[in-house]
């Protein structure tokens, strides 16, 4: 067996799937954007990659739609996605949406992404524990299926976790949902009920608040909660159930005499945890340069290891959103997704323990020192495990560009991952796209293809271990050319099915089509030779 296939089989014997967790978003409204655009994020999104086009479809009126359990570790589309908890009213036509383990938009522009939250083990409950049965991912596929704007996804979203009871799906935690559209966002924030909930009881299977991005602002959902006070005075910034605070006040969580405001961050979210801090603190020291006031930055590997004295700040610090110090474009959202915390006391590929004593008796870096070092390496270096944005065992994620200016067929651009935002290129998809390319579509955790873009990427990923430090220097001499081009020619086709879409709308929808799929060739052939480069300069024979 030559080295290539050997690799190929240790690389399908060591895939492992995870659960979608540990995920990042950022968004940003339409006056905080360069162009204007308003944009929505989401990392880390779940153990099945795949993407595929789901057409809308009309319905008799009286059909029921399948609540399903399972949408996340789906193993095969075409037989559907797992159990089935029950039925609600099926609406009589739906609309066309890009389907995954979270699905994320929809042909109308309507965006959501997610991430997960940290919630008391009072209101925990797991699969069949209780009554719930809307899962986050399930109300994001009825929303896509069923609304055209961040508003309508809102008061569908809520009005099922309210019937039905919410049922978490990435453990027992709480979950927020980003709901974009060219207009606005909403983040609406989710904990559930406990064990003891049921639809009889009349009372909401959810506890639920909404706050409106300022059209200026950025956030960030690092997997806890952002919103604090609630003025529902003020429907246009907030929404919230009828249980918001009567629920704490009945748990003995909060005491409405009014010595205190109501804040709902600190009511419901448990102690804080690094893993959220940390990146926190990441968002606005990038995007609003010195409003934390605490001092991580570092290049001293050794600073790494003195964080006695570090600050453990309040997350009452960080406001919900901020007008960030200059605008956002989509490429800035990219970036932060890779973000390894370079330059802070949390960036493990400067890790102390990745340094040796030279010849001449300086330190020296270790060609295999890597952002994410495994579970096996960090044993070895006796070091500490980081969060950092970008992962090693990512799944997929996205950033979607959202512009009201532009046909909805190509204005929404929505930029696909795979496995590692540190690793991977983005893959550009206008929502007018109706056929997914095969690498996109094809991805078994337990089987190598070559014909699948996650395991290109994944297998460059893996060749970066070889040496690290110089690899980077390849992935990114290959990467970022195929990247510009690829926001170049988007102008291009862009202007060609706006001349195509009222002379012909056939042959621009086929335009995208095979877009998408020129596209998907490029990054597949740069991948494949990113491999034999990575292979070739860095074996072992040597």
């Amino acid at each position: 067996m030559n080295k290539l296939k050997l690799i190929t089989v240790m690389l399908a014997v060591a895939a492992l799937v995870q659960t979608g967790d540990a995920c990042t978003v950022v968004i940003a409204g339409k006056k905080a954007t360069v162009d204007g655009s308003v944009l929505n994020s989401h990392t880390d999104c779940g153990p099945d990659c795949r993407i595929q086009v789901v057409p809308g479809q009309k319905y008799p009126k009286g059909t029921m739609a399948p609540v399903y359990y399972g949408i996340l570790t789906r193993n095969r589309p075409e037989m559907g996605e797992g159990e089935i908890l029950g039925y609600i009213p099926q609406v009589e036509e739906t609309y066309t949406y890009f389907h995954s383990a979270y699905s994320h938009i929809n042909e109308y522009q309507l965006c959501i992404g997610e991430s997960t939250m940290s919630q008391r083990p009072e209101l925990q409950v797991g699969k069949g524990e209780g009554k719930q049965i809307m899962t986050v991912e399930q109300a994001a596929v009825f929303a896509l299926q069923r609304c055209k704007t961040a508003e309508e996804a809102l008061s569908l979203i809520t009005s099922l976790m309210e019937k039905y009871g919410f049922l978490p799906s990435c453990g027992p935690e709480s979950e927020c949902l980003t709901l974009a559209d060219p207009d606005k966002v909403w983040v609406l924030e989710l904990f559930s009920v406990g064990k003891d909930w049921t639809p009889e009881s009349g009372k909401p299977g959810v506890i639920w608040a909404a706050q409106r991005l300022p059209d200026d602002q950025v956030a960030i959902i690092p997997n806890w909660s952002i919103i604090k006070e609630i003025d529902l005075s003020k429907p246009d910034q907030f929404r919230a159930s009828s249980n918001y605070m009567q629920e704490a006040v009945d748990r003995g969580w909060y005491d409405p005499s009014g010595k205190h405001p109501f804040v709902w961050q600190e009511v419901y979210a448990p102690t804080p945890r690094e893993w959220s801090t940390n990146r926190f603190w990441l968002f606005y020291e990038t995007f609003a340069p010195g409003t934390t006031g605490i001092p991580r930055h570092t290049n001293d590997p050794f600073k790494n290891l003195d964080q006695y004295t570090q600050y453990v700040e309040p997350l009452g610090s960080y406001p919900f959103s901020v007008v960030p110090a200059k605008k956002l474009a989509v490429q800035d959202i990219m970036t932060f997704q890779r973000s390894t915390f370079e330059g802070t006391i949390y960036d493990k590929e400067n890790d102390a323990a990745w340094y040796y004593v030279g010849p001449d008796g300086k330190a020296v870096k270790s060609k295999l020192a890597t952002p994410f070092p495994t579970r096996e390496m960090q044993k070895q270096m006796k070091t500490t495990r980081r969060r950092a944005v970008a992962r090693m065992d990512g799944e997929y994620g996205m950033v979607a560009q959202l512009r009201s200016w532009l046909p909805r067929e190509i204005g929404g651009l929505y930029w696909v991952f795979v496995d590692n935002a540190y690793t991977s290129p983005y893959f550009p998809l206008f929502t007018g796209t109706t056929a997914i390319p095969e690498v996109y579509r094809t991805y078994d955790p337990n089987a190598y293809s070559d014909q699948s873009a996650r395991w290109a990427v994944d297998f460059v990923d893996n060749m970066l271990y070889l040496n690290w430090q110089d690899g980077k220097k390849d992935l990114l001499a290959a990467r970022a050319p195929m990247e510009e081009s690829f926001f170049s020619r988007n102008a291009a086709i862009e202007q060609e099915y706006m001349a195509l879409q009222k002379k012909n709308p056939q042959k621009a929808t086929a335009l995208l089509n095979n877009y998408a799929q020129e596209c998907a060739d490029k990054i597949m052939q740069t991948y494949r030779e990113l491999r034999n480069l990575l292979l070739v300069k860095y074996t072992n024979n040597k």
